[in-house]
């Protein structure tokens, strides 16, 4: 049976493909401690597990309306009020199964065949399958590490052309951690204004921020960009939600519409049950995220700390997330058993297989030079984890 030409452009998660093959190895008896994990290693909150009980409870189990809830919809416009200092309305809020749907809802309504959609690289690895999906191009503008990986506006000037249509900016960012400073965006911002792009924001870690980093959103900077950018966000990452599948999308009234007339012709309502869960989560007590958090916090330090007593190895320090991306481009080059390190997949292999440890490899997110590992891990599988780390990476040197 032959599959559509577009299939061809469409690779599989490399983190979701680390994970399995972890699990995997698993199963088979084997001792494997995962860093590449993409979700917080905490439960779901009680009070959110017991909403969802309710729900099914009471037979909340129906069709709800395409665009979610009205109930959860107003949870969202206060989130964001509080959060951004933004106003919206309902018919600008669209809830959909995750932050990932959201975001290929976008790309579905937005971008027309041979328009050029702007990614920061290193990128989340969904972003540019995502874009390919809708016939579109997308276009990776490089960061320096030196920058902490950071989008420079001579660098977003310089990639445009009469055909970009779109920039998605991921703030905190999956793999670097890196967070945007109000200066940062505000030089972005002019820019963005004069060529007219429109703005995906990404910001799924942004509860998820460290030693006082301050919130900042390219919509809070004015009625003019706010009306180029759609906010993406959901519960997955803040209240340890990743299975209950509800992200969200705040933007002006004729996306949303568009949005949700894809979405009926899809995947119809997010799970009637999961969307109660959500309710719960973004109008309950919010002490549990402040507790992971800093549990999140205090691994990171650790970790960094470790990580740069590793020779030949360096990273820059989060701002938020749960990832530590870190440069080991020293070691490229070297062999072990006859198998030649010549790059970060290379890398990533021979720590599954020499040291049953998963990394996932920084070519996955479009930086060669490095691994990204997650710390949403206990401290103890940390410490068990770097210290395999360090002898493995000893037969390299």
């Amino acid at each position: 049976m032959k599959l559509a030409d577009r299939m061809a452009q469409i690779q599989p998660s490399p983190t979701l493909a680390i994970n399995t093959k972890a699990k995997a190895l698993r199963a088979a008896g084997v001792d494997v401690i995962s860093f590449g994990v993409g979700e917080p290693d905490f439960d779901t909150p009680a009070h959110i597990c017991q909403a969802a009980a309710e729900a099914i409870k009471e037979g909340f189990t129906r069709y709800t309306p395409v665009g979610g809830i009205e109930e959860l919809k107003d949870a969202i416009i206060d989130e964001i009020q509080n959060g951004y200092g933004l106003m919206y309305g309902r018919d600008e809020i669209v809830v959909s199964c995750g932050a990932k749907h959201s975001l290929y809802n976008l790309a579905q309504v937005l971008f027309d065949p041979g328009d050029e959609i702007l990614i920061p690289g290193p990128y989340w690895v969904s972003y540019p399958d995502i874009v390919r999906l809708a016939d579109a191009i997308p276009v990776i503008v490089p960061t320096r590490e030196a920058d902490d990986f950071k989008l420079r506006p001579e660098a977003l000037e310089e990639a445009i052309t009469a055909k970009s249509k779109a920039l998605i900016l991921n703030s905190p960012s999956n793999p670097t951690g890196s967070t945007y400073t109000r200066e940062e965006l505000e030089s972005l911002a002019p820019i963005i204004l004069k060529h007219r792009l429109l703005v995906i924001s990404d910001d799924i870690y942004y509860r998820i921020l460290f030693k006082g980093q301050p919130w900042i959103s390219l919509a809070m900077l004015g009625d003019d960009i706010k009306k180029q950018t759609i906010i993406v966000n959901g519960v997955s990452k803040t209240y340890a939600m990743t299975g209950w599948r509800i992200g969200y999308l705040a933007a002006p009234a004729e996306v949303a519409a568009a949005v949700t007339r894809v979405q009926s012709q899809s995947t119809s309502n997010p799970t009637s049950i999961a969307q109660k869960a959500a309710l719960a989560a973004l109008t309950g007590p919010q002490d549990c995220v402040v507790k992971m958090v800093a549990e999140f916090e205090k691994r990171l330090d650790h970790m960094f700390q470790r990580i740069e007593a590793l020779p030949g190895a360096h990273a820059i320090k989060p701002t938020g997330t749960f990832y530590l991306f870190a440069n080991f481009s020293s070691y490229y080059g070297g062999a072990y058993d006859g198998r030649d390190i010549q790059g970060s997949m290379d890398l990533s292999a021979y720590l599954m297989d020499k040291a049953h440890l998963a990394l996932v490899p920084g070519v996955a997110f479009g930086e060669d030079s490095c691994l990204r590992l997650s710390y949403a891990v206990s401290m103890s599988q940390i410490d068990q984890g770097l210290d395999r780390l360090r002898e493995a990476l000893s037969h390299l040197i």
